[in-house]
């Protein structure tokens, strides 16, 4: 009998919003994957894919994660910005990487199942964007095998699931899901190039061993595009191929577009209230 994971579904042909955003701040960001996400589950928007990055650096922190982990103080010397996700997940530092949303109603069969499910059916559009890139992704877990609870970082080491989107034994694409009654938001970060272990300066770590033990497994545990191509590869271009591959993969076709007016006051709410209040990022 065949592995169900490794047969690929065929979709009908479907039409998705794309929204390739200017760069923002973190709190902006993730303001409006939540209006996005708001409008998918009351069926006001089509499926959504959004592209986009972040201005000024920032640092990411999962929807449960402890808030104890970040160094304010180190953050704010380098001048990032720091904003809990709406999605789950571990710290992920957005400096030179492209940045996406997925929202789509879990009506539709690209979201079939559980989490854990629907985040092998949506990676297809990952891998095979690695594919166009003459790349050879795979979605296994590591050779390694951790003893006792995560690490902060979520490109250090497997996910709780076991198809990390890794090259060889090295992750690529992090990513999380959050799920409402009737839609989905995954988010995630393809980082392009720099230095993947720069997010140990923003963590607090309690002794100094801590953080070189996270800077070395980082070191031969994650990679970026740039060192995987072998060549710089902007932003633009990436972009390009990434919406080729989930069209390729999901067969989508996709109308960019904008914001409407009441997504637009929706994430003004949502970062005035939500995002940049300790109530939340601190969960407090």
């Amino acid at each position: 009998m065949s592995n169900p994971r490794t047969r690929k579904p065929t979709y009908e042909p479907a039409v998705w919003r794309l929204i390739q955003s200017d760069p923002a701040d973190g709190a902006a960001n993730m303001a409006v994957d939540e209006a996005l996400l708001e409008s998918v589950e009351a069926g006001e928007s089509q499926p959504v894919l959004r592209i986009y990055s972040f201005e000024p650096v920032c640092l990411s922190i999962g929807r449960d994660q402890e808030w104890d982990i970040v160094d304010l103080d180190s953050c704010r010397e380098q001048g990032w910005d720091v904003v809990r996700r709406p999605a789950p997940g571990r710290a992920m530092l957005h400096t030179a990487d492209l940045a996406f949303a997925l929202c789509l109603p879990l009506t539709d069969p690209r979201a079939q199942g559980d989490a854990a499910e629907s985040y092998q059916l949506l990676a297809e559009g990952l891998l095979t964007t690695l594919k166009l890139m003459g790349l050879e992704p795979n979605r296994t877990r590591p050779y390694y095998e951790d003893s006792g609870p995560p690490g902060p970082v979520g490109f250090d080491g497997p996910a709780e699931t076991d198809f990390d989107v890794s090259i060889g034994q090295r992750k690529l694409i992090n990513s999380g899901q959050w799920r409402t009654d009737r839609a989905l938001l995954q988010q995630g970060s393809f980082p392009l190039a720099g230095d993947v272990a720069q997010i140990a300066d923003g963590l607090w770590f309690d002794y100094p061993g801590q953080k070189i033990a996270v800077v070395n497994r980082l070191g031969y545990r994650a990679t970026t595009l740039e060192l995987m191509i072998g060549r710089d590869v902007p932003f633009d271009e990436t972009a390009a191929v990434f919406i080729q591959g989930f069209s390729d993969a999901l067969n989508l076709t996709f109308e960019t577009g904008h914001l409407t007016e009441k997504e637009t006051a929706r994430a003004q709410q949502l970062r005035a209230e939500k995002y940049t209040s300790e109530s939340w990022y601190k969960r407090v």
